[in-house]
């Protein structure tokens, strides 16, 4: 894989790396992030890109707080039911606006998850992730 991946890439990637790893922990399965970003981007560990790996880390380490957080905007909904895709998605989408020191556009991160949404969920799923990340980011 090339270092210079669209951003677009490279937020899939890491929802698809959070998504892998909400997956083991579901199962109680012990993993390595390492391993398992370096099975989806396809380089070597230190060949991911910094964004990448601090986006994944801090969502997964701040998952109780993010988790949290969206529970909050969502009182007939309860965040630990929705789909892990949807779940890795707004993980991903807040980590990337929340956590890290780039300063990415709100509108940027909501676009790009609808177009994850779009892709990955159900045909109308993607209506929810707008309106969660619009009211929570």
């Amino acid at each position: 894989m090339e270092n210079n991946i669209s951003r677009n890439k490279e937020h899939e990637l890491i929802m698809i790396s959070i998504y892998d790893a909400l997956t083991y922990i579901s199962m109680n399965e012990q993993f390595s992030l390492e391993d398992t970003m370096e099975n989806i981007f396809m380089v070597p560990y230190e060949d991911i890109p910094y964004f990448s790996k601090s986006v994944t880390i801090k969502a997964l380490m701040n998952i109780n707080q993010i988790e949290s957080t969206f529970q909050e905007h969502m009182p007939k909904w309860k965040f630990d039911r929705l789909n892990q895709v949807e779940r890795a998605i707004l993980l991903e989408s807040y980590a990337s606006y929340k956590l890290t020191d780039e300063k990415i556009d709100k509108n940027v991160i909501i676009d790009v998850a609808v177009n994850l949404a779009k892709k990955y969920l159900d045909i109308k799923d993607y209506k929810f992730v707008n309106a969660i990340l619009d009211k929570v980011l």
